[in-house]
């Protein structure tokens, strides 16, 4: 049965049409990306808070795409402050991991790109925008100042090289000028050795196919850590690890924090992992933040109502309930996203003046924050009116971890 056009069916004339349009534009961002010589005053600058880490101000990073433009990150503001852990949680699809690799750079070009906003990465009193940062001069940031911790160890390590020489790799690429083979194998062995591998030896000298799962993401926590980065991005560190392992595995993240005072941004749909590690948390979805504050804030007062309902669907011990709950709907076409707010289409407590325009951030405390017309001023009548009592009750329940008994 065939679609009528305009019924999410693109012909191939007009396919043609957007793959023109995309290589023009992507091509003027790879032209500037690859210039050579670039002075120094296009991508240092300054901190707007000195106590952080890295600052995202209004970042977008989008994907050129055949069947149009995908606007993966639409404008994210949040900072990362030096010593602390910031959580970052949605659903699959929201922006989560483009975030962070934005921030290293590694968008896949040249159909990802960062097309406005700036990210701020201080490094020991020197700041770079990241976004107009030259090739070689991250070259030197990544694993260094900044390192990531990707997800699935069991596809991020070469399954044809010894362990051993995959971390030396790293140290020889970033730290290895004037060092010898067997100071930079010495080096490898200390990293081992610090995230917890107590053969460290032998295991240098093993294939990744002969490492169980935890020992896996150990090692590649131990290439990330290898440089000593200020900033490390720890992408569902814990993905497919049994919760003995996961349990390891965030002590040894604490641990390390404490040790050489970086900071962590923890990415994962495990609210328990964000609520046992995080200082402050970042909720995204659709590619924007809808609510972001302390960790305290959004587990104890948790305030829009996707927030709310990721707090719902969370299982809680000593609770009694027929199934969990679950979120209804699906998340927008993410190519032609609708100028209202993204959630409306899904939410439980949606009122008439949602089918306005996206709505502003309203603060509701010094460092709480959300994006939902429910905190207006001129709505909160209303807001009162139609909010889901159970839903909200049940929710603010979980997030304390109190006991609820009988259907959320």
């Amino acid at each position: 049965m065939f679609r009528k056009k305009g019924e999410g069916y693109l012909t191939a004339k007009e396919s043609r049409r957007i793959s023109k349009e995309n290589r023009k534009i992507t091509e003027e961002f790879e032209k500037k990306r690859k210039r050579k010589n670039v002075p120094e005053s296009e991508y240092i600058t300054q901190m707007r808070d000195p106590n952080n880490e890295v600052e995202f101000d209004d970042l977008h990073s989008y994907f050129y795409t055949d069947a149009g433009v995908v606007k993966s990150v639409d404008g994210v503001t949040f900072d990362v402050p030096i010593g602390k852990t910031v959580g970052i949680v949605g659903e699959s699809g929201c922006g989560k991991s483009v975030t962070s690799l934005s921030l290293m750079q590694l968008l896949q070009r040249p159909q990802g790109q960062i097309v406005s906003g700036e990210i701020r990465l201080n490094r020991g009193g020197k700041v770079y925008n990241i976004a107009n940062t030259p090739q070689e001069i991250m070259q030197d940031l990544r694993g260094n100042a900044v390192s990531m911790i990707f997800q699935e160890p069991m596809t991020s390590l070469n399954p044809v090289f010894k362990i051993g020489d995959q971390v030396d790799e790293v140290i020889a690429l970033h730290e290895g000028k004037g060092k010898s083979k067997e100071e930079i194998r010495r080096q490898t062995i200390e990293a081992l050795e610090l995230v917890g591998i107590a053969n460290s030896e032998g295991v240098a000298n093993m294939y990744p196919h002969e490492l169980s799962g935890g020992m896996r993401q150990r090692v590649v926590i131990a290439m990330a850590l290898a440089c000593h980065p200020r900033v490390i991005i720890a992408d569902e560190p814990t993905t497919a690890l049994d919760v003995t392992i996961q349990a390891q595995i965030l002590d040894l993240l604490r641990d390390l924090k404490s040790k050489i005072n970086a900071s962590i941004m923890l990415i994962t749909h495990d609210l328990g992992v964000i609520a046992e590690m995080a200082d402050y948390v970042v909720v995204m979805y659709a590619g924007r933040i809808v609510e972001k504050g302390t960790a305290e804030d959004i587990f104890y007062h948790p305030a829009h109502p996707y927030t709310l309902g990721l707090m719902a669907s969370k299982p809680v011990v000593g609770r009694e309930v027929s199934e969990l709950y679950s979120i209804p709907g699906k998340v927008p076409n993410p190519v032609n996203m609708p100028n209202y707010c993204y959630f409306r289409d899904r939410c439980e407590m949606k009122m008439s003046c949602c089918d306005g325009d996206y709505p502003c951030e309203i603060r509701l405390s010094d460092t709480h924050v959300v994006s939902c017309y429910r905190y207006y001023e001129e709505h909160k009548e209303e807001a009162e009116r139609t909010a889901n009592a159970n839903l909200l009750q049940t929710a603010r329940m979980a997030a304390a971890g109190e006991e609820v008994k009988g259907d959320a």
